[in-house]
């Protein structure tokens, strides 16, 4: 899965910038309880949210949110990039979901399908759509 990331941001360069940052996953056993597993998203919202600046525009992968196809997610990229909008950041939350103030910072919640996938291959599926939304704006054919 590890090349598979690497090939599709290799892919991306030529379009635009792209970096992956990641931040650590806090301990949540089975036997948590609910309170506990609430902290556990507190924390590592906390973790997250302070990898984003104010400026940037986040759109948080959440099965809560809005499914979009290929060709609707390259015409918001292409939106967002016409307005100014200068760095996205695509946000994959925890194994146990993600905290309120998370959601709330989301400027756009992308249901990316009904299925929940490991975070790696979620990774990989969505710098696919990534690369794929450019492709489709720079009119490049790509395999369907």
């Amino acid at each position: 899965m590890r090349e598979g990331i690497a090939e599709y941001m290799k892919r991306i360069m030529p379009y635009e910038k792209i970096e992956m940052v990641e931040v650590d996953d806090e301990p949540a056993p089975q036997t948590n309880s609910d309170a506990e597993n609430q902290q556990v998203k507190k924390i590592e919202g906390e973790r997250l949210l302070r990898q984003i600046k104010p400026q940037e525009y986040v759109i948080l992968l959440d099965l809560a949110g809005k499914e979009m196809d290929s060709i609707a997610f390259s015409g918001m990229l292409s939106d967002l990039h016409a307005h100014g909008c200068s760095r996205i950041d695509f946000v994959i939350g925890g194994s146990l979901g993600v905290s309120p103030d998370l959601i709330h910072r989301a400027d756009y919640r992308w249901k990316l399908s009904v299925n929940t996938f490991p975070h790696t291959l979620c990774r990989i599926l969505v710098l696919e759509q990534i690369y794929r939304a450019h492709r489709i704006l720079a009119h490049e054919p790509y395999h369907k």
